[in-house]
């Protein structure tokens, strides 16, 4: 665990100089400025501990699992989450305004702590610790724009294509800013990732940024922008490079160690995760049903624990289910043992309390049900990128034994090798693949919108989870693939309404 003296003191003090900007202006009696917060090296390590703060996936988590076919309607649902489970989405829903406002508190708080630093001088023996606090903020800051990038923009191939707000400065209250292109927006995070990694010296563990989270990011960055229609793609290139250094790096974890990776009673083979422990400000249950989330992440899909007592409120699509194994390990880590399957779960024989499917990825940790960390690279992510790149290039044997040596390690014996004819069949095995090993993880949207197309595959519910509303497929074509810009930007940023994303 990480050792954060007075970490609540120091996020209220940062927070109160990430606030909104209506109160810039205001010179209020007793508040505690720039100059006076971080005077030294360890007050700017505590603010930066406050940029984490602001980091997290609950709500790309619930989202993604409930806008999908992740998840189906659980037997206590009492209205939780059934707009986004029946594909509403437009400027006024959840997600957008959550999604945006957080992404640009986190670029805010991030850009804080940058400005900040030029106020500080390092002693003696410092400089390292400095450039390193400096180097994580850098990066978070990356992070952050490459977040807010993948929601709003609604082509990521497209470098004249729009994107969000580049944010790499602290605005003042009349600023009224228009949207980027994908290229300035990766221009921008690539810089920042660049002076990140010149920065960092220190590996702190796998809840501190080093320059393998710089890798993974830009890894993924490089997938998510690579055309699957174009082989020639240089995007392509880079994926597999970096995806393959972290692969030398990272052995996959075996059956044991991916079992205790989600109990959090080993970091397996987590490259980088965001730490949640008993005090922190993300210690509750959070909003269910709701891209809002906050809290713990088992708390996105049950009311008070893991199990059919736990009272879920989302279960597991069948869907999903039904591409899960018993034998593979990641069956017993996405499915709880309470769980009732009905073999004849079709007919409906025996109603929908003969059907239960939990979901066990979050059981808890610390004594704390519901409450885990919150993964977010890991090096089997970086085996499916690496095999997504080979597939486009048309090596298709290499990205075939890439997808069985996951396999062989979650089943933890000999599988059998996929056999592709074509790029078609590589990106479906590999979507699948993905749906399977990030299963809850806050992938499946951005995954359809991204590979959907060349996969031939959309959103796809059994239809036992959708016959009550009607909601059973959306195609990856969708426009609903890519967020509207949020009615909240516009009442104060009017000139955004010409910049809409297409469909809204």
């Amino acid at each position: 665990m990480k050792n954060i003296k007075n970490l609540f003191l120091v996020i209220g003090v940062f927070s109160g100089l990430v606030a909104c900007n209506d109160a810039i202006d205001i010179d209020q009696p007793g508040r505690l400025d720039a100059d006076a917060a971080f005077q030294t090296v360890d007050d700017l390590e505590a603010g930066l501990f406050g940029v984490y703060d602001q980091f997290d996936i609950s709500p790309d988590i619930a989202f993604q699992s409930i806008f999908t076919d992740e998840l189906a309607i659980g037997f206590d649902n009492g209205g939780q989450g059934l707009a986004d489970y029946g594909f509403v989405l437009n400027a006024g829903s959840t997600a957008p305004a959550v999604f945006w406002t957080n992404g640009y508190d986190q670029l805010n708080a991030a850009n804080r702590l940058i400005e900040a630093s030029e106020i500080v001088e390092p002693e003696a023996g410092e400089q390292a610790r400095f450039n390193q606090i400096l180097g994580e903020a850098y990066a978070l800051r990356a992070w952050g724009h490459f977040t807010l990038l993948s929601y709003f923009s609604p082509d990521y191939t497209d470098d004249n294509a729009l994107s969000v707000i580049n944010l790499d400065f602290v605005p003042t209250i009349d600023q009224q800013l228009l949207r980027n292109t994908n290229g300035e927006t990766f221009a921008l995070i690539e810089e920042d990732l660049t002076r990140a990694a010149s920065l960092m010296t220190e590996d702190n563990g796998v809840t501190r940024i080093n320059d393998d989270f710089v890798t993974a990011l830009r890894a993924r960055i490089a997938a998510y922008r690579a055309d699957p229609g174009n082989p020639s793609d240089p995007n392509w290139g880079t994926a597999a490079s970096l995806s393959q250094q972290l692969i030398a790096k990272y052995p996959l974890a075996n059956r044991a160690e991916y079992e205790a990776m989600f109990l959090d009673l080993s970091d397996g083979e987590v490259i980088f995760k965001l730490e949640r422990t008993a005090g922190d400000n993300y210690d509750g249950q959070g909003a269910t049903g709701s891209p809002a989330a906050g809290g713990w992440a088992g708390a996105r899909f049950a009311f008070t624990g893991p199990g059919v007592d736990g009272s879920p409120y989302f279960e597991m699509g069948r869907s999903l289910f039904n591409l899960m194994d018993p034998a593979d390990i990641r069956y017993d880590v996405n499915v709880h043992p309470s769980s009732v399957i009905d073999p004849d779960y079709q007919n409906g024989v025996g109603g929908q309390n003969n059907d239960i499917l939990v979901v066990n990825k979050y059981q808890g940790s610390e004594g704390q049900p519901l409450m885990n960390d919150l993964k977010i690279f890991r090096a089997s992510e970086m085996y499916l990128i690496r095999a997504e790149a080979l597939a486009a290039q048309g090596n298709l044997g290499d990205a075939a034994a890439l997808v069985k040596e996951l396999r062989d390690a979650r089943f933890g014996t000999a599988t059998a090798l996929p056999s592709f004819s074509n790029s078609t069949q590589a990106y479906a095995a590999i979507l699948n693949e993905r749906r399977v090993e990030l299963a809850f993880e806050g992938h499946r949207y951005l995954d359809i919108k991204r590979l959907g197309s060349a996969a031939n595959q959309g959103v796809l519910k059994d239809p036992v989870d959708c016959g009550f509303n009607g909601a059973c497929t959306l195609s990856a074509d969708d426009f609903r693939f890519t967020l509207p810009l949020p009615i909240v930007e516009f009442n104060a940023n009017p000139g955004l309404r010409e910049q809409q994303n297409p469909g809204y």
